[in-house]
């Protein structure tokens, strides 16, 4: 560990010369408001034939190239992106609609091998494989700006604190399925990729100086070359309110519900919680109501809701009440791995030891490093670790961490003080 590591301090880049070529700070040092693109707006690329015209520039340009995309969460079912932002030198920015394009992997096969610099790049990239863009190469300026110590790492407090911009960010969660999209939101969305390259330069700098680059580019590689996630299993169970739920039988309701909604949101297009909302589902699990008119008494079932759809909802409740017990679900999730880590002190009080020696130790190594812990080592990594433990020498410690996925920088670092923790005494 270096010495810039041991005493790295929350940075604050808002320096002449840190930002874009024109500085980006008001005299009295407050951010400037980021109002217009430098090109101005573009207009939106929605038809093939012009799709092809973005793909021939955007392969000339040079250097990264700074991607972003809009989803419609809350509105429309699924995660998928309905406006694509790019942003390089000598190209300048392009605003793309996936739907009226379709597949953009001419796109991803044109900037094959080029850095591709987004913000909170696991949010973007499940929806940009999605539509054929893959990057082989990354950079995360939220990952970066979490690794550097930033205490507020959203696009905006970064540009803020970084380059001394100020980007409106009113937009954010608005329904980008509408279609023609508002010239304002056409604006925001141009704006999120403006001094994403700047961004990006700037924390590199600031890492490289932190003595952490290297640490960084390894979670870049992770993260690129992941595959994608599998099907989450009985996502049902994941219901806001489902602690209140405690008996099978109710437990199916829930599951009934659940499905019949997603089915119906996947058919229209909307969010599932527009169709019927969690609580709903919840008050309907704790009550069984056995008829129509049970039902309707129930909060989020009121009389404004149509017959129809009354009677799909009690018919999903009676599927549930006609289920044999031996088909209704289990209480809880197939755990794999350790158990709660609240009931290792009854279980194994020897692994509760070296838990707790494990989380105290780093906790004081993520401070010292000043980066959050679960970026030092996955909470996940260090309960496995302790619960079933490697013999407690070095080389038997790193290879444990490596079974688990953890990056080789990761297991420079908390290796020697992991394997202290496993030899902790109950």
């Amino acid at each position: 560990m270096t010495d810039a590591q041991e005493t790295a301090a929350a940075p604050d880049l808002r320096t002449p010369g840190g930002g874009p070529p024109d500085d980006g700070l008001a005299v009295d040092g407050a951010p400037i408001p980021l109002l217009e693109p430098r090109e101005g707006v573009p207009p939106v690329v929605a038809a093939p034939e012009d799709l092809a015209s973005v793909i021939a520039l955007f392969a000339t340009g040079s250097g990264p190239v700074a991607v972003d995309a809009e989803r419609a969460s809350g509105y429309r079912y699924g995660q998928r992106a309905y406006l694509v932002q790019l942003r390089r030198e000598g190209a300048g920015t392009a605003l793309i609609d996936p739907v009226g394009c379709g597949d953009l992997s001419g796109l991803g096969e044109a900037l094959a091998g080029t850095e591709w610099i987004l913000h909170a790049a696991t949010q973007d990239l499940p929806c940009l494989r999605e539509i054929g863009m893959v990057p082989t190469r990354l950079f995360d300026t939220e990952l970066a700006g979490r690794l550097a110590g930033f205490p507020r790492v959203g696009l905006g407090a970064m540009v803020e604190s970084v380059l001394g911009y100020a980007l409106e960010k009113g937009h954010s969660a608005v329904d980008w399925s509408i279609r023609p999209l508002p010239e304002p939101w056409l604006r925001y969305a141009a704006l999120d990729v403006e001094l994403l390259v700047d961004l990006r330069d700037a924390l590199e700098k600031e890492l490289d100086r932190q003595g952490k680059l290297e640490w960084a580019q390894q979670e870049f590689e992770a993260i690129a070359s992941a595959p994608p996630a599998p099907p989450r299993k009985d996502p049902w169970r994941r219901t806001s309110g489902m602690h209140k739920v405690r008996r099978r039988r109710q437990m199916a309701v829930v599951r009934e519900l659940w499905t019949a909604r997603d089915k119906v949101a996947q058919r229209r297009d909307v969010s599932p919680g527009k169709v019927l909302s969690d609580s709903a589902i919840i008050e309907a699990a704790l009550a069984v109501p056995v008829n129509v008119q049970a039902l309707t008494a129930l909060p989020g079932f009121g009389h404004r809701m149509g017959r129809r759809a009354l009677e799909q909802w009690q018919a999903a409740v009676d599927r549930a009440l006609d289920l044999p017990d031996a088909d209704l679900p289990q209480p809880g999730q197939p755990v794999a791995g350790p158990p709660p880590p609240r009931s290792w002190a009854d279980k194994d009080p020897a692994a509760a030891a070296r838990l707790s020696a494990a989380r105290t130790a780093v906790s004081a190594l993520a401070e010292r490093l000043n980066l959050p812990q679960e970026n030092l080592i996955t909470p996940d990594t260090v309960r496995r670790v302790c619960w079933e433990p490697p013999v407690a020498a070095p080389e038997e410690v790193s290879s444990a961490l490596r079974a688990f996925g953890a990056r080789e920088w990761q297991i420079e670092q908390v290796t020697p003080l992991l394997t202290r923790a496993l030899s902790a005494a109950p």
